[in-house]
């Protein structure tokens, strides 16, 4: 526990005095701060006791230094520059105006800290003021607006195009592609029957390797050690409040305000000192309506707005880019407008990267869903989630092979994110995509036992919105690592790039194939009579058959061990019915191919809110009120 300093002792005397605190709040707000180990001022922020706009005021009267709404009164551009964005906002400090031969700065943590800071970074001939951090933010967001947009959509592109999703397809491979489609086309004019058993002999070959490495997966990440997880479960439950870093959370919200109250429950609901949050509600700045009712929600101090100007593609890698560059915090998470992350997962997210090697940049926490029952999609999805994240991630961790990131509850170290250039604004699976840069640029992502749970899509049409998307950002990264095979081998090793192979490209390759495998099917059913008999030949009819058989049965195999490790033994049966689940998945692939050919950079959006296990727990926008 650390004792307060004198000055924030004062501090609380003062706002006790003006009536801002009551007695009892200030002697709360100081066992916070001690336990926390944060100022006092995050402790009172973190509470929503006072308007934040009053307490800075009453700072202001403290340290006998003029208070100044920046809104209303900008900072000086000409004394601004683009590449200290990240200082003012970590140091909450930017330079004001001019005046009598003096620098002015602006700054919400007023003190010696921030005295030094500045006299090293702008000279001894400086004054300071006082104003919010919110309005720091405010006007760093306004007078970068252009610049900072810039960087979230084309840093990336423009520092390693090679990795950019910008260029759907390089020349090299439309080359390569007009070529195999050349031959194929020769093939079946000279040779048909040839050309068609060599067809169905390397697509019977894909589904074997594809099924044998997804058992390999499944089979090695059960083995998953019971005791590392526990042990990191401990560590988390011994850290004290003051061993906690500051830790960011992003969450990227577009046009869904009625979710703002049931997201701010359960952040509050996090075991960790919320005055070492740094919350971030990342919206558009077109969303209008999303916005007022964040800013008529009355959220505490930790909570700020960042608004995202309009550009293209207009798409959430691109909007966390852009809020990335106001964090302030040593590790980040992203978190969607649903998410309900286990109240112990930050605690446990710092205690594994603390056992963790140094070369570890990312921990991907498990999902799920809170509506697994609604219905039969929202079961089958759950136990798709249950083998992907339970059963296949721990498997890839422990193959050292690149895991594809969930597009939510991964954990960044911070610094690692911005060396990367963060998140690819052109890939609409940004998290899958980084998690097979952060592998090729030598780092370690590892995978943590919590849980963050979801709202399942309980509607087919949302459904496959969200899964072609899902489906053209795997083809995308697949596109993107593919376009240097051989630099691709020797970062990931021969075991990292078959595993990117299969997992990546066999997980699309498998939704547009199963209709052609199910057609070859029907075609064998009436091959006797047709005249097809000689495009089977005995051995590949065999393996045809082994695939189908027991392919698809060991699928559904491993659907029906995946719910066993969390004891939800009532979706075993619903594992039996994955056919109709496999042939959505191709028509969100195929959904997917066109649009990755039509518009590869279109978001399409998933609306939530829309389960009847979430709707009595929404706030009507017009009920939100101060």
């Amino acid at each position: 526990m650390q004792p307060l300093s004198p000055s924030d002792r004062a501090l609380g005397d003062l706002l006790v005095a003006r009536r801002v605190l009551s007695l009892p709040q200030l002697d709360e707000a100081v066992g916070l701060a001690e336990t926390w180990h944060v100022r006092l001022g995050d402790a009172i922020l973190s509470r929503n006791w006072a308007d934040p706009t009053v307490y800075y005021q009453a700072v202001a009267y403290h340290y006998e230094l003029p208070f100044v709404d920046l809104i209303r009164f900008a900072p000086d551009p000409a004394l601004l520059a683009a590449a200290e964005v990240e200082t003012y906002t970590r140091k909450l400090t930017i330079p004001w105006r001019r005046r009598d031969g003096q620098i002015v700065i602006a700054t919400a943590n007023p003190g010696p800290e921030v005295i030094l800071f500045a006299r090293k970074r702008w000279g001894s001939s400086i004054a300071f003021v006082v104003t919010s951090k919110f309005d720091i933010v405010w006007a760093v967001q306004t007078a970068f607006a252009d610049a900072l947009s810039h960087r979230a959509v084309y840093e990336l592109a423009e520092r390693n195009p090679e990795l950019s999703a910008q260029e759907v397809f390089t020349p090299a491979q439309v080359i390569f592609g007009y070529a195999l489609l050349t031959l194929l086309l020769i093939g079946l004019a000279l040779a048909p029957i040839a050309t068609l058993v060599a067809l169905n002999v390397v697509m019977s070959l894909f589904y074997l390797g594809n099924f044998v490495f997804k058992g390999i997966l499944v089979s090695v990440g059960g083995a998953r050690s019971a005791d590392r997880d526990e042990t990191i479960a401990i560590a988390a439950r011994l850290l004290s409040d003051d061993e906690l870093p500051v830790f960011t959370v992003l969450l990227p919200m577009f046009r869904e305000p009625q979710m703002l109250p049931v997201l701010a429950r359960s952040l509050r609901q996090l075991d960790y000192p919320l005055g070492k949050l740094d919350i971030k509600l990342v919206l558009e700045a077109d969303d209008h309506e999303t916005i007022e009712v964040a800013s008529k929600l009355g959220l505490e101090g930790v909570f700020e707005i960042i608004r995202v100007p309009p550009s293209h593609p207009q798409t959430k890698p691109k909007a966390c880019n852009f809020a990335l560059q106001f964090a302030r915090g040593e590790f980040l998470v992203v978190y969607d407008a649903e998410d309900r992350p286990e109240p112990d997962q930050l605690r446990k997210v710092v205690a594994a990267f603390r056992q963790s090697s140094p070369n570890t940049a990312c921990l991907q926490c498990r999902l799920s869903y809170f509506n697994a029952s609604e219905n039969w999609l929202t079961r089958m999805f759950t136990l798709d989630y249950a083998l992907w994240f339970d059963q296949m991630l721990p498997g890839l961790e422990r193959l050292n092979i690149p895991i594809p990131l969930g597009g939510t509850s991964n954990h960044f170290k911070i610094d690692v994110l911005r060396e990367l250039h963060a998140w690819d604004p052109f890939n609409v699976t940004e998290d899958a995509d980084l998690g097979v840069r952060l592998t090729q640029k030598g780092y370690r992502v590892g995978v943590v036992d919590s849980t963050t749970f979801e709202e399942a899509s309980c509607h087919a049409g949302n459904w496959i919105r969200q899964r072609s998307r899902w489906m053209k950002g795997y083809m995308q990264t697949f596109l993107v690592h593919t376009r240097r095979p051989l630099h691709l081998l020797r970062t990931t090793g021969p075991l990292g790039f078959l595993g990117f192979v299969f997992f990546i490209g066999g997980t699309v390759l498998s939704g547009l194939l199963n209709p052609v495998f199910w057609l070859l099917y029907l075609v064998w059913l009436i091959a006797a009579t047709s005249g097809f008999d000689p495009v089977f030949p005995q051995s590949l009819l065999f393996l045809s058959l082994f695939n189908l058989l027991a392919g698809n049965g060991a699928f559904i195999f491993l659907h029906m061990l995946a719910p066993i490790r969390r004891g939800w033994l009532n979706l075993i049966p619903y594992s039996l019915t994955a056919l109709g689940y496999w042939v959505m998945i191709s028509i969100a692939a195929y959904k997917g191919l066109w649009q990755l050919l039509r518009n590869p950079f279109y978001w399409e959006k998933t609306h939530h809110g829309v389960s009847k296990h979430l709707v009595h727990e929404l706030v009507p926008v017009h009920e939100t009120s101060p």
